[in-house]
Parts: structure tokens; sequence; C-alpha cells
């Protein structure tokens, strides 16, 4: 691997914990009071609309097609599906607009564009299916949460586990708060998006505690927990820096050059992953240290008795 880190470097990553911590409290707590004041502007996905398909005889410009759809005073989320003939418009739901109007008017836009085009699906998606998807992204965050503290507490430690979960809860709401102070639209994308932050997260927070718990056998044992996690986070620095670096370079590219549909998933995407990031090094491992995290709750209990034992013999 690429070493960005000298050898026998070791960073006091947690010399600045508390003061990192009360940054991090306060970015959690700003975005709640965003999200609570604010709220978070709801996709089609969860609010509900209508929903028309057109199917063109020859390949279509979307920029041209929406600008068609404007002149009809028809607004909304224009994509193409299957094939770039087909697309695809959901629109807001208002109280002058209905779905016979939005379809007549999308007709009368699409007859300028190609005579020989075909309405091939014309529907209503009512708020209750938009209040189920909120109800089950929720679930599924919640459940993910779970899973995962359960999955630490068994290959790591318990205390770990708390950390690596704050620490995860933490990543979503900033995501989440972010979306709600610059009102960006939070849809199906954005929600998949946050899932994947979580499981990127995970890995990375895994990677840390890993090399935590195998130097806690192999360093010292006068040396202190706080030291030990500075030397653990900083020789799994340059794998973070190579692995967030090049993630982040493909996920800019997306943010970039995707264009307006996956724009809200790029930057979730981008958000996650530098808070994740930021987190792995200080949330999960501080609140391990905050709930008095020992050595010895980290060595396997039939390796801390063999090496007691060599120590005896020593003596």
């Amino acid at each position: 691997m690429l070493q960005i880190i000298k050898d026998n470097t070791v960073i006091p990553f947690m010399k600045l914990k508390e003061v990192v911590e009360i940054l991090c409290l306060g970015l959690v707590i700003a975005s709640i009071v965003s999200m609570c004041v604010k709220g978070l502007n709801w996709g089609l996905d969860f609010t509900g609309g209508i929903i028309v398909e057109t199917h063109y005889s020859t390949a279509v410009n979307l920029d041209e097609v929406r600008e068609a759809y404007a002149a009809e005073g028809i607004e909304g989320v224009v994509q193409n599906f299957g094939s770039t003939r087909d697309v695809m418009i959901r629109v807001a739901p208002k109280e002058d607009l209905n779905q016979q109007i939005v379809t007549h008017k999308i007709e009368a836009a699409s007859a300028k564009i190609d005579p020989n085009y075909s309405i091939t699906r014309s529907e209503y998606v009512g708020p209750a299916v938009g209040a189920e998807l909120v109800e089950s992204g929720i679930v599924a965050v919640v459940v993910s949460l779970l899973a995962i503290l359960v999955y630490i507490a068994f290959r790591f430690e318990w205390r770990m586990a708390t950390g690596a979960v704050i620490s995860l809860a933490y990543d979503v709401i900033v995501v989440m708060g972010c979306f709600s102070f610059w009102q960006l639209e939070y849809d199906l994308t954005v929600l998949a998006a946050v899932l994947t932050v979580l499981g990127y997260s995970l890995n990375d927070k895994i990677v840390v505690f890993d090399r935590i718990r195998e130097n806690a056998s192999r360093l010292p044992r006068d040396m202190t927990m706080q030291h030990l996690f500075d030397v653990s986070l900083t020789q799994t620095l340059s794998r973070t820096i190579i692995t967030s670096g090049t993630t982040l370079l493909t996920v800019f590219a997306l943010l970039i050059f995707g264009g307006d549909m996956i724009f809200g998933f790029s930057l979730a995407l981008v958000i996650g992953i530098v808070f994740g990031t930021f987190s792995s090094i200080y949330v999960a491992s501080t609140w391990a240290l905050f709930l008095k995290i020992e050595r010895k709750n980290l060595i396997p209990k039939k390796i801390e008795k063999k090496e007691i034992e060599m120590e005896s013999m020593d003596d």
C-alpha cells in the first residue's frame, strides 16, 4: 500500500477528542433543529403525484422535452426510462392540476416534439403510498443500526458497538440535516445513498476497530488506551485517505457530470463519505474511550491468560 504516513509517526487524535465531540454535538443539534423547523423537502416518491410516461418514435433530448412541457405549464421530474425514446415525468399534486389536465397538456407538448408519440402510462400516486415509503425508510435505517450494533458487539466489544452506532447515527443525521438546511429534494435515490453511506462508513470503522484490537495484544501493556487509539488510527490513516479519496473522485464525477437525476444521490454520498471518514477517526473511537474501554476488554481471555503466565515466568 502507498505509504502516506511515515513509520513511527503517531498523530495525537484523541488529544482533541473533547473539543471535537462538542463540535460534532453542535452539528447534530443544528441538523435536528433544521429538520424540525424547515423539515425535509420530500420528493414525489414520498408525497405522491401524477406520473405520465410517453413513448416517442425517435430518441428525444430531455432538455427539449422539459422546455416543451414547461411551455404548457407542466413542471416536474423528467427522465428517460428503458431507452432514450421513453420519457417519464412526475408532477407534484396541485389544486389546479389533476391527472386529466396534466395528461392533456403533455399530449399537446408531445405532439409538437413528435407527432407519432404515444402515452403508455398515466396514473396518480396518492400521499398514502408516500407516507408508507417514509415509514419504510425510517424502519430500514433503524433496523440497519440495530443489526450493526449486534454485529460489532459480537465481533468486538459493546463499547465499540455503541460508539459505532452513535457515529453512524451522526452520519445519517448530518446528511439529512444538510438536505433540510438547503431544502434539497429528498427522494428514494437519496434514501438509497444514506443506506450506502451506512455500509461504507461501517466498513471504515471495522478496519479501525480491527487495528485497535490487534494492537491491544501486540503493543506494550503499560501503554495508555488513549495512546493505543492514537497509534491505531495513525496506522490506518493511509488506508483511509486512499480509500476515501478514490471513492470521492468517482462520486464527485457523478455529482458534476451525472445530471439532475442523480444529483441528490451523489451529493448525499459526498457528504456521507466526508463526515463518515471523520466520524470513524473521532466519534466512534472517542465514544469507546468515554465509555471507559480497557485493554482487557479487547483481548480474548485465552490470550490474556497466556500473557499473564508469560509475565509471571519472566518475573
